[in-house]
């Protein structure tokens, strides 16, 4: 008898060998510790022309932004989950001996079987969360690009109205020091010249610093290195909104925006939970059969069936169940949360969008009168007839205004990248699936809902 469950007990080694000789093996994957920036736009994934548009930047931040890159490997991840939920553990197989002859024996967790559908239902929305969110991050990296596409044109335009102001000012500073040298004008009267001109300089230098610093969050989403030229072509042509199409699509916003999709998936995940961890109350049940050696010599051999089953005395997973219940509620409040805010956001740059709307418009007449004023009182000072200090702080009153004005159309080309990406406009087709009836193998939720 002795023999035969040794036999036996071999022949299930050499079976387990031959299984375990189809496995994956390890491999070793060392960490990449080299930087990945690139040190010229022209070696960018998918670059075009010499110049960016807008268009083509957008194309360029989704296949180059080192964060995008990295997301994108949780696909697989949820991939892998999805298809871990879906096998089933396998059963375990006992051999044993001496004394009592034990021979080998097959069981398989009958609980297992019947959690398969929830777990695979949790997963595979798990997976869905996952794509959703990725979409809503690139489509935030592209939100971010565009508004430093538009901050630093605008900044470029900003600069060039700051550098002519600074020029008439040092020629009206240098006008006065020549007078007071020539005892025409008092240090009193370099004074205001002497804080104008600082407050110009002062103003330009803080533009400067800020428009390089715009060029190295520009270059960081590309996967470029902060030093590396990136030639913009001008203006940025920004999606038009039409606010009364925004406020109408606000009720379907909750089925179009990817971040709330995923949070919609993450619920339908954790709901499989839910409904798990009630299943995960009856008592875990095991059967298979077995074969035991009986006798003073093990000389007899009985197979029969076994059965191994909890008694639900102390757990009757009361904990699992409230702690997923508790997630559930968690997400549910979350999800209402987000999009409470995700409305009151766009309904305020709606409101800020048609303030600057109002002002810019009460602008342009304004800007008109200093221009003509400006272009009459050149037209005399080049014949000599006007005085210059006169003309000049015309001209940078006329400047002042350009200033305005290209601070107004910033502040909204930004507000309406802001609506475009809050509220989805312009964003390719992704609406969440319709949900499946909920895997149920005891009929136990359709017992509770009849």
């Amino acid at each position: 008898m002795i023999v035969l469950a040794k036999c036996i007990a071999q022949c299930f080694l050499v079976g387990g060998a031959a299984a375990l000789a189809g496995c994956a093996s390890y491999e070793r994957l060392p960490l990449d510790k080299g930087s990945s920036l690139v040190a010229r736009a022209s070696e960018l994934e998918g670059v075009g022309g010499e110049r960016i548009t807008l268009a083509a930047l957008e194309r360029l931040v989704v296949l180059n932004n080192p964060d995008l890159r990295a997301a994108r490997a949780k696909l697989g991840v949820g991939a892998a989950q999805v298809l871990q939920a879906g096998i089933l553990p396998n059963p375990p197989v006992t051999v044993s001996y001496p004394f009592i002859i034990a021979g080998p024996g097959i069981t398989q967790d009958v609980k297992s079987i019947l959690l398969l559908g929830t777990k695979g239902e949790a997963a595979q929305n798990a997976a869905s969360e996952i794509s959703a969110t990725l979409l809503w991050q690139e489509w935030q990296t592209i939100g971010k690009a565009r508004l430093l596409f538009i901050d630093t044109i605008e900044g470029e335009r900003a600069e060039k109205l700051m550098s002519l102001s600074r020029k008439f000012l040092q020629e009206r500073f240098d006008l006065t020091s020549t007078a007071i040298g020539q005892g025409n004008a008092t240090l009193a009267t370099l004074s205001p010249d002497l804080v104008a001109l600082g407050d110009i300089q002062k103003a330009y230098d803080d533009l400067e610093r800020l428009q390089l610093s715009r060029r190295h969050q520009l270059n960081a989403l590309l996967g470029l290195e902060p030093g590396a030229k990136l030639a913009l072509m001008a203006p940025a042509d920004v999606p038009r909104i039409d606010p009364a199409a925004i406020r109408r699509q606000l009720a379907t916003l909750a089925d179009r925006r990817p971040d709330l999709i995923a949070l919609q998936y993450g619920y339908r995940s954790e709901d499989a939970k839910v409904r798990e961890a009630i299943l995960s109350q009856f008592p875990n049940l095991s059967v298979g059969v077995n074969s035991t050696g009986i006798g003073a010599t093990g000389n007899t051999l009985r197979f029969g069936p076994q059965l191994t089953i909890d008694l639900p005395i102390f757990n009757r997973n009361q904990g699992g169940i409230a702690v997923e219940q508790a997630t559930r509620e968690q997400l549910n409040r979350e999800f209402n949360a987000r999009i409470s805010a995700a409305a009151g956001e766009i309904g305020a740059l709606l409101s800020e969008q048609a303030l600057l709307s109002r002002q810019l418009a009460g602008l342009e007449p304004r800007l008109k009168e200093a221009r003509t004023i400006a272009e009459k009182t050149e037209t005399v000072f080049k014949q000599g007839t006007f005085d210059e200090r006169a003309y000049v702080d015309i001209e940078v009153a006329r400047l002042a205004r350009e200033q305005e004005k290209v601070g107004l159309q910033q502040a909204l080309l930004e507000g309406q990248v802001g609506l475009a990406t809050l509220a989805g406009a312009g964003l390719p087709q992704f609406a969440i699936e319709p949900e499946a009836p909920p895997a149920d193998p005891l009929g136990v939720f359709r017992e509770v809902a009849q």
